[in-house]
């Protein structure tokens, strides 16, 4: 079961690279083989021998399967190893091209002034992330973040924080002693403290209540704010930029409870 589950993800995330599902059932077979024809290769996948060729021409010309001009021929996959590092080089060029061709788009003038406070709802971990490293990495003076959910302390976002340089005040703070320490070993140009936050998960709270995952406050006018969803995990947020002076001051000193006073120039 364990081996069907694995032929099954890894045909999906074929076709998620672009792959049509025969192209993908066909190189799936074929790693699983040294070599084959395309009578075997539609006994192994089901995929109707007359569609092995088109898909075997696709891969061949994805540089994923090589071509053996006997009679009759025989395929095979090239390395995976290879095969990885040329859908890797694939899919990044996509997206670099992606990237340019929405760059050059003509930008729709709107009538109505932007407002001043924007509040945005976001979900999804990797989205979160990309935004919270985004914003970490274009802070000017000062990051205030308080990790709630020890998970969140991703490599990427270790990276980010790092990054930071000296001329930003980098302030993180942990609900517990263990995730403070994991915190100040990871980043230890930072200023860490343990959160007063505590309260914010409920004194009563239970394995199914929604957990707070991360506060980010950028610069005191760009504020960030995510839950984690008990069943599945998934993270939620909510984003702003904007905000008036107060509303910056209150999150500011609810997120920085527990830094020393000395170090709060809000005070």
């Amino acid at each position: 079961m364990e081996t069907t589950n694995n032929l099954e993800e890894a045909i999906e995330l074929l076709q998620q690279l672009g792959l049509k599902e025969y192209e993908a059932r066909c190189f799936v077979g074929l790693i699983r083989l040294d070599s084959g024809t395309a009578k075997r290769l539609s006994e192994l996948t089901e995929v109707p021998r007359t569609r092995v060729y088109d898909a075997i021409r696709v891969l061949e010309a994805r540089g994923l399967v090589q071509i053996q001009h006997s009679s009759p021929q025989q395929f095979r996959a090239v390395s995976l190893d290879e095969a990885t590092e040329t859908l890797r080089d694939q899919y990044e060029d996509r997206v670099e091209r992606l990237y340019d061709a929405l760059d050059t788009v003509d930008i729709v003038e709107q009538d109505d002034e932007t407002p001043i406070q924007q509040v945005w709802a976001m979900s999804g971990r990797d989205v979160i992330e990309n935004r919270t490293n985004q914003l970490v990495e274009e802070s000017a003076e000062e990051i205030v973040l308080v990790v709630g959910d020890e998970s969140l302390l991703t490599e990427d976002l270790v990276t980010a924080l790092n990054d930071v340089g000296p001329e930003a005040d980098l302030l993180i703070g942990a609900l517990t002693e263990s995730v403070q320490d994991r915190i100040e070993r990871a980043v230890p140009n930072a200023k860490t403290f343990r959160s007063g936050l505590e309260w914010l998960h409920g004194a009563n709270a239970t394995e199914d209540a929604t957990a707070i995952g991360r506060l980010l406050l950028i610069d005191r006018s760009t504020i960030l704010v995510s839950t984690i969803i008990p069943d599945t995990r998934e993270e939620r947020a909510i984003f702003g930029e904007g905000f008036g002076n107060g509303l910056v001051v209150i999150a500011r000193r609810l997120m920085a409870q527990g830094l020393l006073t000395a170090r709060d120039p809000a005070r």
